[in-house]
């Protein structure tokens, strides 16, 4: 979806295809017939835009076949999805029943990255759309934060500046801009937007920014103004945001709260939970051991990384953060000229929802993600911004 920003410039909205597995592109050509198309025509709309999510498998097909990219391309025309950004955080696995702390792997020290990395971005600069020129690829925050010492700062620091170097080559071979942009997320090393400042300015190339993913921003309680200020102030930019909401829990010192969260903790993802106490953020790996012991103070809001569909917050007595994600694209997308103009909406949790919350249907599904990219719309006209055809 499009959308012109009272600048002139053109804002982008998609949704992120890392909600349907897939590990081969015979998956990828499936997902676009099965759930993006459908998505689609709910919508009532010609031409919607997904953040594709290619795995390792997928990009190798793509990358060591140009029939098979000219076929996606002919597919994503066949049926009305266009292409800017690229969800490559994930590797491959990503449908496991059990993904957890894999996703973190490998990590930007591991020269498997960097390949997979710039693999995608050559994808993206023949998927993007002739009249785009801009394209954005999401990936992991450097490293899970634990044995990430300083000889693997040095190599994902060395890793990243090369990358930039074929960023700028890829450019000049295409005349499309493929930016990378690092995704902060509880855990990581980079968890947090101040995180990022420091890796990001050594770098020093405008190829390589953050990507602001609203539920990280939440869970991690950081302030949108503050944080956006920070990047601004830093020089750090923005090449794509994430919409989604985490889950809140205001009094997660009563029985019933807990009872209510424990609904949410589930095996295939990690739910980093975070809250703040005098001292700092204190916070855990996953949902289950905060609620397990007594790890984690209950004497003030907690919240937990999951997903939570956009339009559709928990009952009482949870909620989501979704009021930070109103704040955030606001500050994003509201001012005389946007500050990123790739939005992503990125709710991947659906099937890791409590069982009476999950869509029993391909088609409840495509409903749902429709309903969130609704909400979506709805926030970037109340902004001003025109929705184009």
């Amino acid at each position: 979806m499009r959308f012109r920003h009272p600048d002139g410039t053109t804002v982008h909205l998609s949704y992120c295809t890392n909600v349907h597995p897939a590990e081969n592109l015979e998956g990828v050509l499936a997902q676009l017939r099965d759930h993006c198309e459908p998505v689609r025509k709910r919508l009532g709309r010609d031409r919607l835009g997904i953040g594709l999510w290619l795995a390792k498998g997928a990009a190798q097909a793509l990358i060591n076949d140009p029939a098979a990219l000219r076929g996606l391309r002919a597919e994503l025309d066949r049926r009305g999805l266009e292409v800017v950004t690229l969800n490559g955080f994930p590797y491959e696995g990503f449908g496991a029943e059990e993904v957890k702390y894999r996703v973190y792997k490998p990590d930007w020290a591991d020269p498997e990255r960097l390949a997979h990395t710039s693999d995608l971005a050559r994808l993206l600069a023949s998927l993007l759309p002739d009249d785009v020129t801009e394209g954005s690829v999401s990936t992991l925050p450097l490293a899970w934060r634990t044995a990430f010492d300083a000889p693997a700062a040095r190599a994902a620091r060395t890793a990243l500046t090369a990358l930039a170097g074929r960023l700028d080559a890829l450019e000049d071979l295409t005349g499309k801009s493929i930016r990378i942009a690092l995704e902060p997320e509880p855990g990581c090393t980079v968890e947090t937007t101040t995180d990022a400042i420091g890796p990001l300015t050594e770098i020093g190339s405008g190829r390589i920014g953050i990507c602001i993913d609203t539920c990280h921003l939440a869970t991690s309680f950081e302030d949108p103004a503050t944080a956006l200020g920070a990047l601004e102030a830093a020089g750090v930019v923005i090449p794509k945001a994430q919409l989604s909401a985490a889950l809140h829990a205001e009094n997660p010192h009563l029985p019933e709260v807990r009872e209510a969260l424990g609904a949410f903790a589930e095996p295939r993802f990690l739910h980093q939970t975070r809250t703040r106490t005098a001292a700092g953020l204190r916070g855990t790996d996953d949902l289950d051991e905060a609620l397990g012991g007594e790890t984690l103070p209950d004497g003030a809001p907690w919240r937990a990384h999951f997903h939570v569909p956009l339009h559709a917050p928990p009952a009482p007595p949870l909620t989501s953060t979704l009021p930070v994600l109103q704040d955030t694209l606001t500050r994003l997308i509201g001012g005389a000229v946007p500050k990123t103009r790739h939005l992503e909406v990125e709710t991947y949790t659906w099937q890791a929802l409590p069982a009476e919350l999950r869509p029993r249907s391909r088609g409840q599904l495509a409903e749902g993600i429709a309903a969130e990219l609704t909400l979506a719309r709805d926030l970037l006209v109340d902004l001003g911004l025109k929705e184009l055809p």
